[in-house]
């Protein structure tokens, strides 16, 4: 058991396909949770077997974050150990962004979802 966390493009007929998989991010999760309860005035924690959608701002943001590494720190049973200063990631993080901003001038929505 743990995070697992995905990003899928979804075509205007509704089909989706994953541009990325993550496994106990916990950090992007943290910013992700973050970004849930400020869209759906949920809780935080209500993101889980849930998705929200990311739009070109919240691209930029979530690239500014990546690259300023302030990604917030994030506990969570399930969530492993913390990832928000993990350089490793920086380069896949950066990617995801880059397909998530191509999949929306192509005209798809993208959206985040995760499970623990």
């Amino acid at each position: 058991m743990g995070l697992d966390q995905y990003a899928n493009r979804r075509n205007s007929k509704g089909e989706d396909e994953e541009i990325h998989y993550w496994r106990k991010h916990n950090a992007l999760q943290g910013w992700m949770e973050k970004l849930w309860a400020i869209k759906t005035g949920k809780s935080e924690n209500d993101l889980n077997c849930n998705e929200v959608e990311l739009t070109m701002p919240d691209l930029e943001q979530l690239k500014n974050s990546i690259n300023n590494q302030t990604l917030p720190e994030t506990q969570g049973f399930f969530f492993g150990s913390d990832t928000s200063r993990d350089d490793t990631r920086k380069e896949s993080d950066l990617k995801f962004v880059s397909d998530a901003i191509d999949a929306i001038n192509a005209g798809d929505k993208v959206f985040y979802s995760c499970w623990w």
